[in-house]
């Protein structure tokens, strides 16, 4: 009888931490990906990403995500991020220069032949009712860029 009163306290405890423990990140107001195509990715292609409207006002942290394959033939990569805030129609640009391989051949990414990148774009002051319309490009001299499988935005309340 003793023990099962100390597992019923042991499961209550644990009831009550789990909550506890999950509610300290935030949590993503938007988290995508979109696949390229698997014959390359075109540099004309744009990615677009469309986020709704916030709920409230305040600064949001906007993250690229990218994934890789071992036909990647480059160390670094470079992308172009638009993004337009609505119903405003305030317009910004950044240019991302990803390292994706070190100058010895290792990754720096996560994973096994197929490779996982985050990389910050902004952290962007929003009012309530503001919606992003993101687009992502790739601008490299080589037209079609094959091993990128998949772009990806996560953005968070700050």
């Amino acid at each position: 009888m003793r023990k099962a009163k100390h597992a019923l306290l042991a499961c209550l405890l644990l009831t009550g931490a789990v909550p506890s423990l999950t509610a300290c990140g935030d949590l993503p107001v938007y988290s995508h990906y979109r696949h390229t195509p698997a014959n390359g990715w075109e540099k004309n292609d744009t990615i677009s990403f469309g986020i709704s409207p916030v709920k409230e006002a305040g600064h949001y942290l906007e993250e690229l995500g990218l994934r890789i394959n071992d036909d990647f033939p480059f160390q670094g990569l470079c992308l172009v991020v638009h993004q337009t805030v609505l119903p405003s129609g305030y317009h910004h640009s950044d240019t991302l220069n990803c390292t994706l391989i070190d100058k010895d051949g290792r990754v720096k990414g996560s994973g096994i032949k197929h490779y996982q990148y985050n990389f910050h774009v902004n952290t962007i002051r929003l009012s309530e009712g503001d919606s992003l319309h993101i687009l992502v490009k790739h601008n490299m001299k080589r037209e079609i860029m094959p091993g990128i499988t998949d772009i990806g935005i996560r953005v968070e309340k700050r």
